[in-house]
This record gives C-alpha cells, sequence and structure tokens, in this order.
C-alpha cells in the first residue's frame, strides 16, 4: 500500500517555485515528485497541490502523457497516473536540479527580491 502524500509536501516558499530550471510546466516537477513512489488518483495530487486547479493539473497531465512522461490508466472507473520509464529517468536530473537550488538558494531570493518581477 502506498503511503499518502502530505498536505505540506511542497512549501509554499519552494525551492522547486524560485529555481529558475523548469521541468516542463509550473506543475510538472511537483506531479513528478508527487508520482516518485508510485501511481496515484487525481484526488490524490490534489492534496499536496492545493494550489494547482483541477483544470490546470489536468492540463499538466495531458501535457506529461503527451511527452511520454506519465501513463494514464483506468480501472474498474477509477483513473490514476503514473511515471513512465521515461518520467522517472527524470529524477535523477530534477535531484542535481533541486540540490543545485538548494546550495543557491539565499542568492536566488537576494536576486529575486533585488530586481522587480515584471518590467
Amino acid at each position: 500500500m502506498i503511503v499518502p502524500l502530505a498536505p505540506d509536501m511542497f512549501d509554499e516558499i519552494c525551492p522547486s517555485d524560485l529555481s529558475p530550471i523548469r521541468f516542463g510546466d509550473k506543475w510538472t516537477g511537483m506531479v513528478m515528485r508527487c508520482l516518485e513512489g508510485g501511481p496515484r488518483r487525481f484526488s490524490e495530487l490534489r492534496v499536496p497541490l492545493r494550489g494547482v486547479t483541477a483544470k490546470v493539473l489536468t492540463k499538466s497531465l495531458r501535457l506529461m502523457e503527451r511527452d511520454g512522461l506519465v501513463r494514464r490508466r483506468v480501472a474498474d472507473r477509477q483513473v490514476s497516473y503514473e511515471l513512465t520509464p521515461l518520467g522517472r529517468s527524470m529524477l535523477a536530473p530534477m535531484d542535481a536540479a533541486c540540490a543545485w537550488a538548494r546550495e543557491h538558494w539565499d542568492e536566488l531570493l537576494d536576486a529575486r527580491e533585488g530586481v522587480p518581477a515584471e518590467r
């Protein structure tokens, strides 16, 4: 049995949001983290990803499926999502990007605070 996803899995000020390195759209990296422990239903993904609307999460999952990162399965009228081998192969580069963001966290924060978001 897979352990439920923690509601606070992603901090409001999360390195994945701060990092200039993106994997897919804004939510792809976080969805992949949710799926690295095994298949999840859409409603399970919504728990730690409470900041995303159902419409945007659906769009992200469809794009990930199109790109071969996620497999959508339907069994007994329940839909679940799981990482494909290609999706799993992205976990190591994501780990490296997260480590880099943690290492440069203060510099990234200083840069964000010193420069206006929109010009």
